[in-house]
């Protein structure tokens, strides 16, 4: 397909010296083929599923594989704020084409797979090392990922309230603005401290995993956070729908 032979193409430009196109450092090639890149990485598995057409798959496209990596852990800036996350790609694909008159069967049973997979391995693309180098320079960013979120919730606090409130009703009931104004507090207690045991006792508020699915339903990735704080409110959502 003209998908593989791009991705096969691509591969072979990245042979030479990598793990950038235009050998061991970050250049104007690379900021160019990301959006694209990164694009084919998280939609071709859904259209094509994972084991048919995926461009993270470091025995058919090794090189490929490389520059991804190298992007995600070697590249403060991209890794922390600019890239789109795997949920964010996806969501595309249900707002354009024939995503306006529903998914086919196949393609939505491989985005299920997929979007599960992502929950269960949030906390896996979190990388504390390289948040610290990104945050080390920037004295606006909070100290960590998901204190990241934490601080983005609380500046965006009234329209989140009011889009929850508009939009979330029917997964967190008949909350009040007071009752959902408490909820959204304890959630931000739990991404600023949450290895505290106060952290555990804010995860005892009813609604809390509720409110981190439906953020991490509605969010957009790079539009509303980066990766990473966005990682955070996943794996928090999916430790809540998984506790005893």
């Amino acid at each position: 397909s003209t998908f593989e032979q791009t991705l096969e193409e691509t591969n072979e430009l990245l042979s030479s010296d990598g793990p950038f196109f235009c050998g061991s450092q970050l250049s104007a090639a690379d900021i160019a083929w990301a959006p694209f890149l990164e694009r084919y990485r998280y939609q071709l598995p859904c259209l094509h599923g994972k084991t048919n057409l995926n461009p993270y798959d470091s025995e058919r496209y090794p090189y490929l594989t490389a520059w991804y990596d190298a992007m995600d852990t070697t590249v403060p800036a991209y890794a922390c704020r600019v890239k789109g996350d795997a949920s964010s790609w996806r969501k595309v694909l249900t707002m354009a084409g024939f995503g306006n008159a529903g998914l086919p069967p196949q393609v939505q049973g491989n985005m299920e797979e997929i979007q599960l997979m992502e929950a269960s391995t949030a906390k896996e693309s979190i990388h504390v090392d390289l948040w610290n180098t990104y945050a080390s320079t920037r004295p606006y960013v909070a100290e960590t990922p998901s204190a990241e979120a934490a601080l983005i919730m609380t500046q965006n606090k009234n329209a989140i309230l009011r889009d929850t409130l508009k939009r979330g009703s029917g997964i967190l009931g008949s909350s009040s603005e007071s009752e959902l104004d408490e909820i959204m507090r304890a959630m931000i207690h739990v991404l600023i401290h949450p290895d505290s045991k106060e952290a555990e006792e804010a995860k005892n508020v009813n609604g809390v995993g509720e409110l981190a699915a439906f953020l991490d339903e509605r969010m957009c990735v790079p539009r509303d956070m980066g990766s990473m704080s966005a990682a955070s409110i996943k794996h928090l959502a999916y430790e809540m729908s998984h506790s005893d």
